[in-house]
């Protein structure tokens, strides 16, 4: 892949996106950049105050190109309603961003469907998210699917027998494994579609490590990792504009690879210009990610037919 910048962008003219977490951070800035290239883009948030904001900002600087729709990962009755909505007023969908995501919160919670917090909203709520909107998915030209893993997929170990942390809960522990389950499913949604004929681009990206509000929001300012973070930042980390960058890449550039993971090119994936990143052996293991998404389909009763 040639070197990619912002300047890479083609026009996304006619097309329509959905990204969800755009509020604030890497999914904002996202879909700044979608719009301001001429795409249609769905802010998918849980806050509506935060949600009609960011639509008002990227609004200001590409007229007419945003609009919040309220959507709670951590429901699936939240998640089925958007994916109603979605249908009932939308034909197509060109790419959906699967970037909304909640960090190691200090102890365990849980979603409105019983699920460990972290796994049921980066994971399984976007499990849920895809398959209902697959069949809109595959009424575009060239579908894309971008799922938001991280450098923490490389400490991450699918725990199938512990899923929900419901025996150990281990706040970092616990997230590795819902980003290894992201970069996962991104794998093999590509194996499914490859298999099935679907047509279907299935990418992953992660922004090495971005200064946004998911650490506040997670394990929040007096844990004693954030404060790791906040001494470490200055070295290791880049901006969120920048860390958005590898998730445009994989979302706009022709040239990606079916499948393929993009992030910061920089020391250790920390930061640096957008590229080709290095998934860990354990992402690259067929038969868990079988064994993942069949236990997703159960949990969230939930699978993937590309048809109406």
């Amino acid at each position: 892949m040639s070197a990619w910048t912002l300047g890479g962008i083609a026009s996304q003219a006619g097309k329509l996106a959905i990204v969800t977490g755009a509020n604030s951070g890497i999914g904002y800035f996202t879909a700044l950049e979608l719009a301001k290239a001429g795409a249609n883009v769905i802010l998918a948030c849980r806050s509506p105050d935060k949600g009609a904001a960011a639509a008002a900002k990227i609004n200001a600087v590409a007229p007419g190109h945003a609009v919040f729709e309220a959507l709670d990962l951590a429901s699936l009755a939240s998640v089925h309603d958007f994916a109603s909505r979605f249908k009932a007023t939308h034909g197509t969908l060109d790419l959906l961003v699967n970037n909304a995501g909640v960090m190691a919160p200090p102890t365990r919670q849980v979603t409105a469907d019983g699920f460990e917090l972290q796994i049921g909203v980066n994971f399984l709520g976007h499990f849920a998210l895809t398959a209902l909107l697959l069949p809109a998915l595959m009424k575009a030209r060239e579908p894309r699917v971008i799922q938001l893993s991280s450098v923490a997929h490389r400490q991450g170990r699918i725990d199938l027998a512990d899923l929900q942390a419901a025996r150990n809960y281990k706040p970092w522990q616990v997230y590795n494994q819902s980003k290894l389950a992201m970069l996962m499913f991104a794998l093999e949604l590509q194996r499914r579609s490859d298999a099935g004929g679907w047509g279907l681009l299935s990418l992953a990206a992660h922004p090495g490590i971005a200064r946004t509000e998911l650490v506040a929001n997670g394990p929040g300012t007096n844990s004693v990792m954030a404060f790791v973070l906040k001494l470490a930042q200055p070295f290791i980390s880049q901006s969120g504009e920048a860390g958005a960058l590898p998730t445009l890449l994989a979302a706009t550039a022709p040239d990606v690879t079916p499948g393929g993971y993009y992030g910061p090119t920089g020391f250790m994936e920390f930061r640096g210009p957008p590229g080709v990143a290095k998934p860990e052996k354990q992402a690259l293991d067929a038969s868990v990610a079988k064994a993942l998404w069949e236990t997703a389909e159960t949990l969230t009763r939930q699978s993937f037919t590309p048809g109406p």
